[in-house]
């Protein structure tokens, strides 16, 4: 695969990765590790259209920037746009990675990725990551909500 020479497993992990926050870190650190020594992290990053269809508003940061800001980080070796149609199948049978790492939060895509193995028969580990350690600003929806809250307050 361009851009990203195969060694150890290759685990793949997506996400919207809007407003970048330490929870997002410790995520992509962890589907890292779950490949162990010499294992490539790719990160699919959800494009606009998809994140507005399902969380019914679009990201802050638009999805280009959301990639590139990921790929900068230093658990990634690679970050590429999702497909418009939230075609699970299709980036399965194109990146055919060893290890699927999925958030505590994602269950929509947990639920997808497992029936796509189960019905494919395809050679894939799923792997559930743990929440983040402390509370605080440890998602994207908590740091919205707190800069409305923020605006809100310096408006009157």
């Amino acid at each position: 695969m361009e851009g990203l020479e195969r060694k150890g497993k290759l685990v793949l992990a997506s996400g919207v990765f809007d407003l970048i926050h330490p929870g997002h870190l410790s995520f992509l650190e962890k589907a890292k590790e779950a490949g162990g020594p010499d294992a490539r992290l790719l990160v699919v990053v959800a494009r606009d259209s998809t994140v507005e269809m399902l969380k019914g508003s679009k990201p802050v940061i638009p999805e280009e920037q959301r990639r590139l800001l990921v790929e900068s980080l230093k658990p990634v070796d690679k970050a590429v746009l999702g497909s418009e149609k939230f075609d699970m199948a299709g980036v399965l049978e194109h990146y055919k990675p060893d290890i699927v790492a999925v958030g505590y939060d994602q269950n929509l895509i947990e639920a997808e990725v497992k029936r796509i193995v189960s019905e494919r028969r395809l050679p894939v580990e799923i792997v559930k990551i743990r929440k983040f350690g402390p509370k605080g600003l440890d998602s994207s929806s908590k740091i919205k909500k707190l800069i409305a809250r923020i605006s809100r307050e310096l408006e009157g």
